[in-house]
């Protein structure tokens, strides 16, 4: 039903796309037989929204990938520089709801851990709308900030980091088969908003696969068994991403390689002073309007790395 409900809402996009170009070409004659220059700016607009609209159509066909059409569920992490950089995570966190919002995408925040003084350390939350995953795969990386830092008496220029980790949320049974020795289950109790029941009962559950060294997280149902549930499956999935990667060169449209959270290692760079500029490093777009970026006005950096991996 899902899948069908998309290919309705493609097909109903694309009568709509015929349909302005008739209008258009409708506008074009009526503006030669009457000879109204006020036409002209009617056209300019049905112009400038045919092709944004055709733009977003064309990007879709890129998201092809085996997962593109999944969920997908992300994870930031604060990285050096203590409070700024958890500060930082909480901004990426923002900026991500903000697009997704955008998107008409829903939000659901699986696990969370806030800042010893302000910001986020971690946060997992599960996007779910249409081609969610194909999407969100190209924030995949670390992100960088460079600003004068609120928490900073002297008022000096800091850079901080935050990762961002992004795996499909598959939903068809996996079939893989997991020892109970070599899982280590921890209990603890929830944390963040949620009422009476936060922080009084012990129902978050972390789940550390012995082999691997992954760890999941889950807390964001009252029953400890639907957290466990829910962090059985992400385990599973990067399991299987996991074992993909070994049979076949798929880390790139998959999972991304795997960095540390510092210099050098960066995607984008995010600088608010002493001038503005966001840059992609993987395909050199920029833009200047870093309130927009932080905003939720990411299309241009997703766009140019689907082409970029589409081209290679």
């Amino acid at each position: 039903m899902k899948e069908l409900k998309n290919l309705q809402e493609l097909v109903k996009t694309i009568h709509g796309l015929y349909a302005s170009y008739d209008d258009m070409n409708l506008l074009i004659e009526m503006g030669y037989e009457e000879n109204d220059d006020s036409l002209v700016k009617e056209l300019e607009q049905e112009i400038r929204e045919f092709e944004k609209v055709f733009e977003e159509l064309r990007i879709q066909t890129l998201l092809s990938g085996e997962y593109d059409s999944c969920n997908a569920i992300v994870t930031i992490h604060a990285g050096a520089g203590g409070t700024e950089s958890c500060d930082w995570a909480s901004m990426l966190y923002r900026m991500y709801s903000r697009w997704a919002e955008r998107k008409g995408f829903t939000i659901q925040v699986l696990d969370y851990l806030d800042g010893d003084i302000a910001g986020t350390k971690t946060v997992t939350f599960e996007v779910n709308g249409e081609n969610a995953y194909g999407y969100l795969k190209s924030e995949k990386g670390v992100h960088r900030l460079v600003r004068i830092s609120p928490f900073n008496a002297a008022g000096k220029r800091q850079t901080s980091f935050a990762s961002c980790d992004v795996v499909p949320d598959i939903e068809d049974e996996i079939d893989i088969e997991i020892a109970d020795d070599d899982l280590k289950i921890d209990t603890y109790r929830a944390s963040g908003a949620g009422g009476q029941h936060v922080n009084k009962t012990s129902s978050a559950i972390r789940i550390t696969h012995l082999p691997t060294g992954i760890v999941v997280q889950c807390q964001n149902e009252r029953s400890q068994h639907h957290n466990k549930e829910k962090a059985m499956q992400m385990l599973k999935v990067k399991l299987q991403l996991m074992k993909e990667q070994e049979q076949a060169e798929k880390v790139s449209d998959i999972r991304g390689e795997v960095k540390e959270i510092g210099f050098g290692n960066q995607i984008r760079s995010y600088v608010m002073q002493p001038y503005t500029l966001v840059k992609d490093h993987r395909t050199n777009v920029e833009s200047s309007n870093v309130g927009a970026v932080m905003d939720g006005n990411i299309d241009m950096f997703m766009n140019a790395y689907l082409k970029q991996t589409a081209n290679s």
